[in-house]
């Protein structure tokens, strides 16, 4: 595996691998690698070509208060556990090799599909977000660029950021990856102690008995909502949100359809944890 720092070094190598007739498969990330991340890099491998990681714990995306200097960073294990997997260029840029000029004159802002979910208890989040892919879009020159399911409002936006802007790259979703006991794998579960950790469950488990109650043929939003929140109940869980929506528009829907992405986000003590599912998914 070859670590880069810099746009220039980046782009010479992947130039040589071009050259070659590789194709280039990209997973970006803030680092913290877990199992999750992997399998991101497992589905950029099973599509051939070059694969390219890039960690990056992006500031513009971290709003005030939020957990910006906290996050975790353990870029040498994080290198340990890419080259294992497979992973043929860590990109590993500065700050300032990202934002060279400080403060942008250009950003990516979206219009539509922020004004709920995470969107409104995350103001300009999503904007940090689509700017900093539209960089590293721009910086890698992906083929295909890999996303987990977790992030379905950031999945979402990263597709429609792609169609309105013409972008020449193909968008590719890994499901969620979860412990034994359900809980989706993400890196501030890093910040849950033990007893939190136990109250965290109550997410996956709202929704596996919301899915179980739309398999048994229950399709009213309402009451599908209504069983996730009745098996968090007692659990001091207050859900900042559970809803039931179209996987496309990210509009709310009053009755289930397979395919209809059943999302939750709650505060564990200081901690921000989402998660959904998709009805009529295994």
């Amino acid at each position: 595996m070859k670590t880069v720092r810099t746009i220039a070094e980046l782009r010479g190598h992947l130039a040589g691998a071009r050259e070659e007739g590789k194709d280039v498969a990209f997973v970006a990330t803030m680092g913290s690698l877990h199992a999750g991340h992997l399998a991101l890099v497992d589905e950029a491998k099973a599509r051939g070509g070059l694969v390219v990681l890039s960690i990056f714990v992006n500031p513009l995306q971290f709003g005030p208060g939020e957990d910006y200097d906290a996050y975790p960073r353990q870029e040498a294990t994080d290198a340990g556990l890419a080259e294992e997997r497979g992973v043929d260029v860590l990109f590993a840029p500065t700050v300032a090799e990202v934002y060279p000029d400080g403060e942008l004159g250009v950003r990516v802002v979206p219009k539509k599909l922020v004004d709920r979910l995470c969107g409104l208890s995350r103001p300009g989040h999503f904007e940090g977000v689509l700017t900093v892919v539209a960089k590293l879009f721009g910086m890698v020159g992906p083929d295909v660029a890999v996303f987990g399911q977790k992030d379905w409002q950031q999945l979402t936006l990263i597709r429609r950021m792609v169609k309105d802007l013409n972008m020449p790259v193909e968008i590719v979703v890994a499901p969620i990856v979860r412990e034994e006991d359900g809980l989706a794998l993400s890196s501030r579960n890093a910040y849950l102690t033990p007893p939190q950790r136990e109250r965290a469950l109550t997410l996956s488990r709202g929704l596996f008995a919301a899915k179980d109650a739309f398999d048994q043929g229950v399709t009213d939003a309402e009451r599908i909502k209504a069983k996730a929140r009745g098996t968090m109940r007692g659990s001091d869980v207050e859900p900042e949100y559970i809803e039931l929506v179209d996987p496309d528009t990210l509009d709310p829907l009053q009755e289930a359809v397979p395919g209809a992405v059943l999302a939750i986000a709650a505060r564990i003590g200081e901690t921000r944890l989402i998660d959904n599912l998709i009805l009529g998914s295994p």
